[in-house]
């Protein structure tokens, strides 16, 4: 007779089973844009030529791109974007792109040099608004999708260390285009939807309310695994930690997104976060040491790695976000370096955790490659216009992480033993249905990437 553990691995999913216009220099105006038309042809802007039929299956889908700021390779805009215009490596080779990069938007101009310089390359128009690279310089919405690449660039913080990054703001004139052209398209938002609540459930709300797929947040949750499974709907969880780099809000995401990739698989689907609490520095030992199901699956991820006792607790900055969910399951983030991002969960009816690590980036080139899944899955939502995974779940991972950086500080006041926050607002309820989403097969070589143009 086979046992609940037996039954949970048993079902648990192995993935293997299963030419341009002109190139610009600068920004055009709509103005220019329309004599580079008159100049070029009609034919060479719509790809099609006088008295055909338009085949839209033969067409990749067209995308504007906007972007805070492109000026370094580790920036998220050349790991994404050059993905999208040249391919990328998937599932053991590479794999030509199915769009097509059209538009560019670069909020900080100035100092997004590598931007300018890949553009210019691959002769794609950069323009001067957000409202002209999503029509190309005309009246109404010109593009098949809108990819969002609100990270990095010269922003600042708030007194709670929150990136004001400008992804709302980009994001709300795209909703205006879309409203006033009477139709909308796709739109991928990299990593959180907003540093703000508000604005993310504004964001979200007006994906459903104009009825565009929506997607995004962090590369980890589709990053490799070790090992290569994914937990099925309906496993029977208790309790979870993820353990990873804590150290600013951005890396906060990251783990709390991953975080949710596991814990919303439980039995009876995702049922929404009851509240959330930050804890920092020594006290977030305390927390752990009074908490019997953190402690147990922490002491098995340093096991795991056969790391020294209490090297966790050695660290120059620790912190943990607690996050209650309305149906009794509890889980939180763990700081701790050494293990990539790690996930244990307790499983009913298994003697032993379940472990699951991201971790081992690919190479010199690591970070550019990190990403590679992350862009499969933009990618194939352009073509297919379905969300690869709920988009609730990106909702929900904004809105822990926001809550989190605010758990610390009332009134102007910091404590490092936070707030425990009621969380009434997050209480979506969806069930994750898709299978594995993580990339699998040899990692890509050790090799440079070439954009185009001499470094």
């Amino acid at each position: 007779m086979k046992t609940t553990q037996d039954s949970i691995l048993s079902e648990m999913v192995d993935p293997r089973a299963v030419d341009k216009a002109v190139a610009p220099h600068a920004l055009y105006t709509r103005r220019q844009m329309l004599g580079l038309v008159g100049m070029t042809g009609v034919a060479a802007w719509t790809d099609v030529a006088f008295g055909e039929v338009p085949q839209p299956s033969q067409r990749p889908p067209r995308l504007a791109c906007l972007v805070s700021y492109w000026g370094a390779p580790n920036s998220h805009a050349d790991w994404i974007i050059d993905k999208l215009i040249d391919g990328y490596w998937w599932k053991g080779e590479p794999t030509s792109s199915r769009v097509e990069v059209v538009s560019v938007y670069l909020n900080q101009f100035e100092t997004s040099v590598l931007g300018q310089k890949v553009c210019k390359a691959k002769g794609i128009p950069i323009f001067k608004t957000v409202g002209e690279a999503v029509t190309l310089g005309g009246n109404d919405l010109a593009v098949d999708g809108v990819v969002i690449i609100g990270e990095h660039g010269n922003y600042p913080l708030n007194l709670k260390g929150q990136w004001l990054l400008p992804r709302w703001w980009m994001y709300q004139q795209v909703i205006t285009v879309f409203e006033k052209s009477k139709r909308s398209v796709p739109v991928f938002n990299d990593k959180h939807l907003s540093y703000n609540w508000d604005e993310a459930k504004w964001m979200y709300d007006k994906s459903r309310e104009l009825g565009f797929p929506l997607t995004g947040g962090s590369s980890i949750p589709a990053y490799f695994r070790q090992p290569e499974i994914e937990l099925p709907v309906d496993t029977p969880i208790l309790h979870s930690i993820l353990v990873g780099g804590t150290a600013d809000e951005g890396a906060l995401f990251h783990c709390v997104d991953t975080l949710q990739a596991f814990v919303d698989r439980r039995k009876g689907g995702e049922t929404g976060v009851k509240a959330v609490q930050c804890i920092r520095g020594p006290e977030t030992w305390k927390w752990v040491e009074r908490t019997p199901w953190a402690a147990s699956l922490l002491e098995a991820v340093r096991k795991q790695f056969t790391l020294r006792p209490g090297s966790f607790q050695e660290e120059k900055s620790s912190n943990v976000c607690i996050v209650d969910y309305n149906d009794g399951t509890k889980a939180a983030v763990i700081s701790g370096s050494n293990v990539g991002w790690t996930y244990a969960g307790e499983i009913e009816g298994q003697k032993e955790p379940t472990i699951v690590s991201m971790l081992g980036w690919p190479g010199p080139f690591s970070q550019y490659h990190a990403s590679n899944a992350h862009s499969h899955w933009l990618i194939e939502m352009m073509v297919t216009k379905k969300e690869p995974f709920n988009a609730e779940r990106l909702l929900l991972a904004t809105g822990i992480t926001d809550f989190t950086m605010d758990s610390c500080w009332e009134d102007g006041r910091y404590s490092s033993v936070g707030r425990r926050i009621e969380t009434p607002f997050l209480n979506m309820r969806y069930r994750s249905t898709h299978g594995p989403l993580f990339e699998t097969g040899p990692r890509p070589p050790k090799a440079p990437y070439g954009r185009g143009f001499e470094s």
